[in-house]
């Protein structure tokens, strides 16, 4: 019966149904075909309200509105004119100015999309404007919005925890380095690109001048509050002081006061419509999450774990080779599914396996995340790319080619990170 449930799931998922749709039908094939099967429709309904009743679940809406708060109210462009500041006119400079905003805007956000949207709206135009071309300005872009699901607060990791019981909080402090990471290797292959095809040193000279002009701490006292918001989110978790909940809490009072009385960037007629936005963007999610608990219970009466394991022990035999399937399988997987989807669909089938191999839970759940990130802007459905490419008006696939470099980095850091289970666990 489980093999017919991961097929109808799959057949629905290459029909392009919706995530929840294909869980829901997946949900309740074993009650139709087996009356007496105990995963009946009392027993799903309560999975899915019991596993929304959780208080760590709160943090996913309240950091959404939180990021859509900080888009609105300018945030990217002010991290952009410090660190553009700060790297001056040097090679790629500009590039990895447009890479280091993105970052931090991360910490904002947690969503891939989120970031590359503000972040593309913004910094593509100037990259355009200083000369370089508009496909890799994109493509720059669209990866750099893949480290929205790895920096923390990430929603995925949020996702993670709750459906393998994993601390959140653990899951963040162990998402740094592995971001950071990753970013040095998309700014990396910037400045190869930028040595390889050149610049526009004038242009690129011109507008460090016109940022000198107005004097360091000038450009800084614009953009500290926007520098202080991932240390007050990150810090206040990292110190003790709140939990993921809390500090996703304390982000939308900090944005809305940022916004509303320093930045003033909105108003507060503003603040219904963005309420509004991000409940509808929440929405779907949450339907996704409900249903998700109710699949993962199904599957575990089903005994999904137990056979993934005993296939992967007819040909696995060390960690290491653990290790390579479930990556080459999460990057195929990420081309065709969202991340959070599949965190919540997997996690729990894969975590039990992959501790009788000795894979931390935190490692393991930065491994998982890590992979399906590159899905942002892998062809064919990268949602990344789909993003981006209407900024600069060329097609998907064009896109996706340009990225293609970008992603060969990308996945160099993720097999650090895999191989390396100190990068992600050092900070604990």
């Amino acid at each position: 019966m489980l093999g017919l449930v991961f097929g109808i799931f799959l057949v629905a998922m290459i029909l392009a149904l919706p995530m929840g749709v294909a869980m829901g039908v997946a949900t309740v094939i074993p009650q139709l075909i087996n009356s007496s099967f105990a995963g009946n429709m009392n027993y799903v309904i309560q999975a899915m309200i019991s596993g929304l009743n959780t208080t760590p679940i709160l943090a996913i809406p309240l950091f959404m509105l939180s990021g859509a708060l900080m888009t609105r109210g300018g945030i990217a462009k002010k991290l952009f004119d410090v660190f553009a500041y700060i790297v001056g006119p040097r090679t790629a400079g500009i590039p990895c100015a447009v890479v280091l905003p993105c970052l931090c805007y991360c910490a904002i956000s947690g969503s891939g999309p989120a970031t590359a949207a503000a972040g593309g709206a913004m910094c593509i135009p100037i990259l355009v404007d200083l000369g370089y071309d508009k496909v890799f300005s994109a493509a720059i872009v669209a990866t750099a919005g893949g480290l929205g699901v790895i920096i923390p607060p990430s929603i995925p990791f949020i996702m993670y925890g709750l459906f393998t019981g994993t601390s959140v909080g653990d899951m963040f402090t162990a998402g740094i380095l592995p971001g950071i990471l990753i970013a040095v290797c998309i700014m990396f292959y910037c400045w190869l690109y930028c040595k390889r095809n050149g610049e526009d040193k004038e242009k690129v000279a011109a507008n460090y001048h016109a940022l000198k002009e107005q004097g360091f701490w000038k450009v800084f006292k614009t953009g500290f509050w926007a520098v202080l918001t991932p240390v007050i989110i990150l810090g206040g978790i990292y110190g003790g002081i709140v939990t993921p909940t809390e500090a996703a809490c304390v982000s939308v009072f900090y944005a809305l006061i940022v916004c509303l009385f320093i930045y003033k960037t909105i108003k507060i007629r503003d603040i219904p419509l963005l309420l509004k936005d991000s409940i509808a963007s929440y929405a779907p999610l949450l339907l996704c999450i409900a249903l998700a608990q109710g699949f993962s219970r199904i599957l575990v009466l089903l005994k999904a774990s137990t056979y993934v394991q005993n296939l992967l022990n007819s040909f696995v035999s060390s960690k290491f080779t653990l290790l390579i399937i479930l990556i080459v399988f999460l990057l195929i997987l990420g081309m065709f599914m969202d991340c959070g989807p599949a965190v919540m669909i997997l996690a729990p089938i894969v975590l039990p396996v992959a501790e009788t191999y000795g894979v931390d839970p935190v490692h393991l759940g930065i491994i998982m995340v890590t992979a399906l990130a590159v899905g942002f802007v892998t062809p064919p459905f990268g949602m990344n790319l789909f993003v981006t490419a209407p900024l600069v008006d060329v097609p998907v696939a064009k896109l996706g080619t340009k990225a293609l470099p970008f992603i060969g980095t990308f996945i160099i850091a993720l097999l650090l990170i895999a191989f390396i289970p100190q990068i992600s666990l050092i900070l604990l």
